[in-house]
This record gives structure tokens, sequence and C-alpha cells, in this order.
């Protein structure tokens, strides 16, 4: 069947090759190799791959770009884009997955000045000697013409998650010692010698040598660029991958060094089954390679996009017997492989902190960045005391750091929670700055790191709300939902609050295919927005929908069970002309039972908190005047109840804190009841012979009262029923009459803690704030225990912790 490829390209029609002499054996001819099947690409494959580029291509939304890491693709994409790996997901071009991610549209982004374009060109490069010729180039084109707002727009959003990261190899020649560089490859070989190598593999395959095809695979990968895909495609070349698995165990170290040097030349796809071959006899040589020799096949390992968790754990072993021997440059490439690779045991990052310490003085500030990326990718922690070290090393020349070592080292930050003071502080000095010339992506991991660290800068916020709107269209879902949440969390609402917000809510709407994906993040949204006092009530229906409830409880990878319910909670008294579905009264409980285990142990292991609730039931007459206990539950926090009547005198509400044998003890004390034969008689037989009668006094002092006729129990055919109206009876006879009727005022105490205000600062953060708001709406009084007051009364004497209780108490309810 002939087959006709189509496809736009600058230069020769793409259907016609360059290079017939390289390519003519092997067009109409049936390739070698049906029995490995993954080594042999057919010309079918080729031109399916061509057409998807092609179709991709014309899909591309107008100056538009996303760039997503290519090795989270499955392994069929792979398999079906084979010379799209080296090429197209390289940086500056798009990934063919990527054009798909969102609906076609025409961004349109502010024009800035030639200056300004420098600054934004200069400042998303880690690298000074690329910014410098990006900055020159830029500096060529004519301000607000549509060529120079496409190279800011691109400069700005293009981020590659493979080749951004290994910048700091640049900056020592050390590390072309164990690293893989692009740039260094055989001598270039022609096509016709080429098609010569092709012809021996053929003719001499029985005979061949491992040095010898070792040497043609490292030959083979230095043809031109555009011939990859022929060579692939070729039966000789599949015929020469089958050669290598079955000598495999001939070859030495260098040899397979050399061989997967040429992988990575060549494209060969990540998936590709030769490659697990590889990976066990590399397994099999740990123990015989140089630390130089180990460090270079991870990282080609690496960028051949292929995991090799095999290969990762016998070489960890290995480096735990010899870690002392890791120079500073071995150290901070280990540490780079061991964040991209996403694992490491724990005890040899503990090692490799105390390296860290021993170089400290050494590193460099882009290494800085790459310690923090390398440790944050791999959930291992770093000490305080390292992360001050690294701080300190940053702001020692924070101008010249490069904004994306400045997010790798605020992320680690954000992981640590140090709050580095002075770091943050020059920080907020050069964010405003850099923020516009910052893909969105950085953009959210600043502001995240300013929430989780829980410190408010007006400037960065509002640099952050000022950029976003022009450019929203380029945030992902996660994106979007993590600035909402920071902006929530923070409780901040910048100058442009409603263009900020709104262009953040349409882009919620546009992207809710994404969101369906990653449910999660749909919550996060709305809960940050909540925390604002905005509530798209359409997104909230939908969100709360039995549908999107099962959806995220079953898809995310996060337990979303809370966040629906404080999501619920807050509709519930924040939003009542709200008529659109709510939790089911399962989930609620459920939610319930969960946060309230959580809030109750938390709280009693704290003894402030333990202290304050001692002194507070001593002072107003014991625990049925105070209950612990969540009056809102959906905020996930515990709090104090006192009510007061109308003279300003406790409640004794709480009937759960008295204990059954203390209520009998009550009984038999307050209410003066001989319990004679007649009335045994009346209550087992069930019959009402007379009207009950009593005295009752007061602990706090007051007179004693008779209980009247009205308050008399009439007996029941129950002593069950009986028994629970003497309870009730026993309940009136404590306490005035007033006691019976609602209360005129409800204290909510709370006793906080720094982490629920802002770093340095009395301003609550989001979750805490829109607590108190909502206590509010419910018609409570909200009576705080500050931290910075109540802690150190702890060490005072008990009558001055009494009189700042009953001065907070009473002094608030008036």
């Amino acid at each position: 069947m002939a087959l006709v490829i189509c496809r736009r390209f600058p230069g020769s029609f793409c259907g016609m090759p360059s290079h017939p002499a390289l390519i003519k054996n092997h067009v109409n001819k049936k390739l070698l190799g049906q029995t490995c099947e993954d080594c042999v690409l057919t010309a079918k494959m080729i031109s399916t791959d061509t057409r998807m580029a092609a179709t991709l291509k014309l899909l591309k939304p107008l100056r538009y770009r996303a760039f997503c890491n290519p090795f989270t693709y499955s392994a069929t994409q792979s398999v079906a884009c084979w010379n799209m790996r080296s090429c197209t997901w390289r940086k500056g071009q798009d990934s063919p997955e990527n054009s798909l991610c969102h609906p076609a549209k025409k961004v349109n982004i502010c024009s800035t000045s030639a200056s300004g374009r420098i600054l934004t060109i200069s400042s998303t490069l880690p690298s000074l000697e690329v910014s410098r010729a990006s900055a020159s180039k830029a500096s060529t084109l004519k301000p607000g013409s549509p060529r120079a707002m496409r190279v800011d727009e691109e400069d700005v959003e293009t981020f590659d998650s493979f080749e951004d990261p290994r910048v700091f190899l640049q900056l020592r020649p050390e590390y072309q010692l164990h690293s893989y560089n692009r740039s260094e490859t055989c001598q270039p070989l022609s096509v016709s010698e080429g098609e010569l190598i092709l012809h021996k593999v053929t003719v001499y395959q029985d005979n061949l040598q491992p040095q010898i095809i070792a040497d043609y695979f490292c030959k083979l990968s230095s043809l031109p660029a555009e011939q990859h895909p022929v060579l692939l495609s070729s039966a000789s070349f599949a015929l020469l991958c089958q050669l290598s698995v079955k000598n495999i165990n001939l070859f030495d170290a260098p040899d397979l060094i050399s061989i997967l040097k040429a992988f990575v030349s060549l494209g060969i796809p990540h998936s590709h089954s030769m490659l697990d071959v590889f990976e066990t006899k590399f397994c099999h040589k740990v123990w015989e390679m140089s630390l130089d020799q180990l460090l270079l096949v991870a990282d080609l390992w690496r960028y051949l996009g292929h995991r090799v968790p095999r290969f990762l754990k016998i070489f960890f072993s290995y480096l735990n017997l010899h870690w002392k021997e890791l120079s500073l440059s071995q150290l901070i490439h280990l540490i780079y492989i061991i964040g991209e690779s996403r694992q490491a045991p724990q005890d040899l990052m503990k090692k490799l902190e105390s390296l860290i310490l021993k170089y400290i003085d050494l590193i460099n500030l882009e290494e800085v960045g790459t310690i923090c990326l390398g440790f944050f990718k791999s959930s291992s922690s770093l000490s305080e005391f390292v992360m001050r070290k690294m701080g300190d090393l940053a702001c020692a020349d924070m101008q010249h750091l490069s904004s994306y070592a400045l997010v790798n080292i605020l992320k680690m930050f954000r992981f640590t929670h140090v709050d580095h003071v002075n770091f943050m502080k020059q920080f907020g000095q050069i964010a405003p700055q850099r923020i516009p010339s910052l893909g969105v992506q950085g953009v959210m991991h600043l502001t995240l790191a300013c929430s989780a660290l829980r410190i408010l800068d007006e400037g960065v916020m509002n640099s952050v709300a000022a950029s976003l709107p022009p450019r929203v269209a380029y945030c992902r879902s996660k994106d979007v939902a993590k600035i909402l949440w920071s902006f929530g969390t923070l409780n901040y609402k910048p100058p442009n609050a409603e263009e900020f917000y709104s262009s953040l809510i349409n882009e919620i709407h546009r992207k809710m295919p994404e969101f369906n994906r990653y449910p999660e993040h749909l919550l996060t949204c709305l809960l940050g927005l909540a925390f604002s006092e905005y509530f798209p009530v359409e997104l909230i229906d939908f969100a709360l929908s039995p549908g999107f409830v099962r959806l995220a409880q079953e898809r995310s990878k996060f337990e979303v069970t809370k966040e629906l319910y404080t999501l619920d909670g807050t509709v519930g008294i924040e939003c009542p002309d709200y008529r659109g579905n709510r939790l089911s009264s399962h989930l609620q409980q459920k939610a319930l039972e969960m946060l309230w285990n959580l809030a109750r142990k938390d709280m009693n292991s704290k003894p402030e908190f333990l202290e304050a609730l001692f002194l507070l039931e001593t002072m107003l007459g014991g625990p049925q005047y105070v209950k612990h206990h969540m009056i809102l539950p959906h905020t996930r926090s515990s709090d104090l109840e006192v009510q007061l009547d109308v003279n300003m005198k406790p409640l004794p509400f709480n009937r759960e804190a008295t204990p059954t044998e203390d209520v009998a003890k009550l009984r038999l004390k307050h209410v003066g009841i001989s319990l004679t034969d007649d009335l045994m008689n009346q209550l087992l037989k069930g019959k009402s012979r007379g009207h009950l009668q009593g005295e009752t006094e007061s602990d706090s002092g007051q007179q004693p009262m008779k209980l009247e006729e009205e308050a008399a129990i009439p007996m029941g055919s129950s002593l069950c029923n009986t028994a629970d109206r003497l309870e009730a009876m026993e309940m009136a006879g404590l306490c005035p009459p007033a006691c019976r009727q609602a209360p005129q005022v409800k204290l909510a105490i709370q006793l906080t803690n720094k982490n629920q205000y802002c770093y340095g600062s009395r301003d609550l953060l989001g979750l805490h704030n829109m607590k108190r708001r909502q206590l509010n709406q419910l018609g409570y009084h909200v009576v705080e225990l500050s931290h910075w007051e109540w802690l150190p009364l702890l060490k005072r004497t008990r009558l001055e912790k009494l009189a700042f209780l009953h001065e907070k108490v009473f002094t608030s309810a008036l």
C-alpha cells in the first residue's frame, strides 16, 4: 500500500527524503526484527507520528504556550512519538500532548517598555550568559511590535522542566566528569558513512565484537538530527539493537556507558523494552564502577526519561558506604538526581546533609537552589540550622540569585517551615520587580510559600494580583487553586480585588474539564474564595453535587471529606439564600467525628488549654458552666462556650460535664426530698397523690427558695419518664428561674496560638477569621485568650490568672 506523507516544513517536501541513499533500502521492505517488536518502528508509525505533529501544530492556540514534563506521559504515547522525544519536547517548543491541554483562545498581554522587556528575559533565565544574549536579542526588537510581544510572552511563560534544573551543571568544569553534555558527541558522521555502517551490521552480524557494536552506536548517534527518525525505523538499526542485547554480558562499563549515550543522542523512547535489559546489566556493574561513572549513568537515565528504581536502590546502597568520598560537584549532582528520581533513603539524606555543611562555604547561589529542589522533590527535610545557613548564603547576594533558584529555595523554606526573617525581608524587596517577568507557575510557588510561612507582604501580594489577570489563561488548575488559597489564607484583598477575583473565577469556569481530573483543586479554589468572602453559587452547587462528591472521593489522592464539610458548613451560614446541593447527612456525620477527634486530642495535649479550662470551671462554679466543644465543627477547631443570663450570671447549661454520681449528690444536696415508703409506692405504682416540694440552696450564696407548684412533676405510668422529669426538676433547682430561659449572652472563648495569625502580627489567617465572622453571625461574642497574653500568665499566681479570666469573660459580655 502506498503511503503519502504531507506536512508543512521549511525546506524540502517532507514526503521526499533529503538523503535517498540512506533510506532507499528500507522503503516497501519487510523489516527485520519482527521477533523483537520494540526494536523496529515501521514506516506507518513514522507517518502517524508526522501527521500527529502536523495536527497538533494546527491546533496550537494563537500566542498561547504551555509546557509540561514529557516524562509524565504514558508509554503508549511515548512510543508513538519516537522522533519527538529529543526534538519537540525541548525548550522553546511544544509538547505534543500539551498542545491539547486547553481550548484554542487568544490571549492578549499588554506590551511593556523596552527596558522592562530586557529585565523580563534576563530574570527568567538562571544562566547569566544566556540572559545577556536574550536581553541583547530583545533589545533589537521594536517596542510594541507583535514579534516583540511574542518574545516577551514566550520568555516569561516558557519553562523547560527538563533543561532548566540542569543549568547548575554549566557552572563548574568538574560537572563535565560525571554528567551528560549534549554538545559532546563523536565526530560528525555523513549519511553515506552511516549507510556503510548499517550495511556492515547486516553482513557481519554474527562476527561483530562488543567493542565494534558500541563504536557503531556512537558513530550512528553522530548522524544529522533529521536522519535520526529514519535511522530508528531501519531494520539494520533494529538488528544492531538486538545484537547489543544478545551480547550484553560481554560489554564492559565504558562500552555500556557509550551505548547509553548513543541512546540519549538518538532519542530512544523511554518505554523501550531494551532499556530494561541495560538497567539490569548496570545493576550488576554498580560495585565495579567509580563515583563519576555511576553519576554519569544515573544522569543518562534521567536524560532518557526512563525510571530505574533497581539501579538507584543499589547505587544508594553503594553511596551509604562511600558517601564521604563525594566531592562538592558530585554531591550537588547526586542531590539533583535524587530529586528527579523522587526517591532516596532517609539515612543517606542525613549523611548528605552533613556533607552540605562541610562544603557550605564553597556552594554558589545556583547550587543552593539545586540542593533545595532536590530535597524538596524527594520529600526529604533539612534541619533548621542548614536552612538558615543556606538562607544566609542567598541573602549575601540575592540580587544575583536567579528567579528559578529563588523559587526553589522558597519551596524548601515552605517544606521545612523555617522562618528566615532576613531572607524574607530581602525577598519582599526584590520580588515585586521580578514577579511580572516570572511565569505563572513560579508566581504560584512564591505566593504559596508566603501563605505557608504566614508572611503577608503587601508589596508582593499586590504585584501578584496586578500581574495575573492579563495572563490568567496560562494558569493550570493547580495554579488557580494555590493562588486563591494563598490570598484567602493570608486574609488579604489587593487593591484590584474585583478584577483579580473575577478573572480567576472565570478561569475556573473555563477549566472545568481539568478540575474534573483534579477535583481537590476545585475545592481548594472554593475554600480560598470563601475565606475572602466570595461565593460563586454555580461552582459551589457543582462541587457539592452527589456526582462531584463521589468523583472527588474516588479520583483524588487526598482525603477531601474535611474540605467538603468545611465548604458545606460555610455555605449554610454565610449564604442563607442558597438553595443548591448540600452534603449528605452521612458525610457530615463522618466529617464531624473525624474533626472532633482531632480537635479534642490536640487541645487536651496542650497544658495552657487545660489550665484555662480548669480555672474557668473554678471561677464559674463547676464544669456544668463551661462546655468544651466545636461550636462550628466545619471550621476544624474547638471552643469553650459560656452562657450568661440577663444579670450576667453564668448558666449551668452543660449537663454532659456532670458525672452520674455527682448528679446524685446534687440531687440529695439541693433538692430536699425525703424518700419515704409512701413516695416509693407512688413512683412504683405510677400514681400521683400530691406535689413534690423542696428547697434549694445555691453554692454561690443565693437565698434558699421553694419550688412552686408549677415546678411539680406529675407521676406518669413509667418509672423512666418519672426519672427524666425528676432530673429536669433537679437542674431547675440548681439555678434561678432565669436559668431556664434562653441565654442573654453566648460566649465563645478561644485560646489562640501564633499559627493562627500572620507572622509577626495580630492579623488572623483566613480560616480563623472566617470562623469568627460566622460565630458573630450566629450571635456569639468571641472572647480571645491570646497567646501573647495567656502564656506569660501561666508563670504568675493563681489569683492573677483568675482575675484575668474574670475580666475577659464578664467585660467581653458587656
